[in-house]
C-alpha cells in the first residue's frame, strides 16, 4: 500500500518516549516465612545468652512410705546457658544529585526508592542466613562475627540421610553455642513416614510443631505423594484443579506446609515458632554517610542473632524433590 511522500512515520522518529510503566514491577520475592513466624527480642551484647531448662526424667517408681522420716534430696533442676553471637548485615546506597533531580520512570533511581529496595534485599539476605547450616563464630578485628543458623542448632529431633552427622556445641550437652555445623548426608526422597517420625520426636520432647517449612521441589513432592490425613484449605471450584496440600493433619495436631525460597532445598523443617526468636542488638536503621562530591550516601544496617531452643524443632535432613 502506497504512502504519501513526506508522511511522518514512527520508523523515522528517533525521539519517541520509551514505554515504561510508572509503577516499578519487581519480580524478585521478598517473603520470609521463617522470620515472619518467629518473635523478636532485644539483647545487650554481641555474645548473648539465655537459660534453657529440662526437667528430670520421669521416675516411674516414685513411691514413698507414709511418714517417711528422712527423704533424700533430689538433684537440683538447673538451667544450662545457651549462647549465640550477633552479626551485622548492611546495604549501602549512593545516588548522584543529578539522578535524584531527574524525572525517572517510577523514580527507581531516587535515594528513597533505592533505600526501600535495599531494605527488601536485606530481608532476603537475613532469611537465608538465619535458616542456613552455619556455625557461630566470634570474629576478630577485620573478620565478621557469625550467628549460628537454624541448621547448626537442631540435633535432637532429626531424621537424616546416610553419612549425616549432628552439629555440636561449645559446651557440654546443649550448652554454649553451635561451634560446628551439621554434616550433610546422602540425599533421599522425603516420605510421609519421615515426617511422622520427626513430628513424634518433637512432641515427645514437649514441643507442639505447627509449621513445616520446605523448598519448592519438596513442597511439590509432599503435595503429590503424601496421602495420610492431608487436607486442602482451598475448596476446589468447577474450573480450578486443586493439587496442593496446605495443611497436614498429624497424630499430634495440624501442621501448615509453607514453601521457603531462601532456606536450603535439602532441609525440611518441622517448627514450633514459640521456641525461636530473632535477637536484635541493633534494629534495622538508616544512617547518612559523608557525601562524596555530588552524591548522597546512606547506610542501611542491623545487628542480630538467632535464639533457638533446639528441642522445640525438628529436621528431616538430606531430602530432594
Amino acid at each position: 500500500m502506497a504512502v504519501n511522500s513526506n508522511t511522518v512515520e514512527t520508523f523515522d522518529v528517533t525521539t519517541l518516549r520509551e514505554d515504561l510503566q510508572e509503577a516499578l514491577e519487581m519480580v524478585s520475592a521478598t517473603d520470609a516465612p521463617f522470620m515472619s513466624a518467629i518473635d523478636k527480642r532485644s539483647v545487650s551484647n554481641t555474645l548473648f545468652e539465655w537459660p534453657e531448662i529440662s526437667l528430670a526424667a520421669v521416675n516411674g517408681s516414685n513411691r514413698v512410705s507414709e511418714g517417711e522420716a528422712t527423704p533424700g534430696n533430689d538433684a537440683a533442676t538447673l538451667p544450662i546457658r545457651v549462647q549465640n553471637y550477633t552479626q551485622i548485615s548492611d546495604k549501602m546506597v549512593e545516588v548522584s544529585d543529578t539522578a535524584e533531580a531527574v524525572n525517572g520512570a517510577s523514580d527507581a533511581q531516587s535515594i528513597a526508592e533505592q533505600v526501600a529496595l535495599k531494605l527488601k534485599e536485606l530481608k532476603r539476605d537475613m532469611e537465608t542466613m538465619l535458616t542456613a547450616n552455619v556455625a557461630a563464630a566470634a570474629g576478630s578485628s577485620g573478620t565478621a562475627r557469625t550467628t549460628a543458623g537454624l541448621g547448626a542448632w537442631v540435633k535432637t529431633n532429626t531424621n537424616k540421610g546416610t553419612g549425616g552427622a549432628e552439629p555440636t556445641t561449645s559446651g557440654s550437652g546443649n550448652a554454649g553455642y553451635p561451634n560446628a555445623a551439621r554434616t550433610d548426608g546422602t540425599l533421599r526422597t522425603i516420605t510421609e513416614a519421615m515426617m511422622n517420625d520427626v513430628v513424634k520426636q518433637c512432641w515427645d520432647e514437649g514441643a507442639e510443631p505447627t509449621l513445616m517449612m520446605v523448598g519448592s521441589a519438596v513442597k511439590q513432592k509432599v503435595s503429590s505423594t503424601f496421602t495420610g490425613n492431608s487436607t486442602r484449605y482451598k475448596s476446589a471450584d468447577d474450573a480450578r484443579l486443586q493439587g496442593a496440600i496446605d495443611v497436614i493433619s498429624t497424630d499430634f495436631g495440624e501442621i501448615s506446609l509453607v514453601p521457603n525460597r531462601f532456606s536450603r532445598a535439602r532441609d525440611a523443617w518441622i517448627l514450633d515458632p514459640n521456641y525461636a526468636q530473632i535477637a536484635y542488638l541493633q534494629e534495622t536503621k538508616q544512617q547518612d554517610i559523608a557525601r562524596t562530591g555530588h552524591a548522597t550516601r546512606k547506610l542501611i544496617s542491623c545487628e542480630y542473632g538467632l535464639q533457638v531452643t533446639e528441642k522445640g524443632h525438628g529436621l528431616i535432613a538430606d531430602v530432594q524433590g
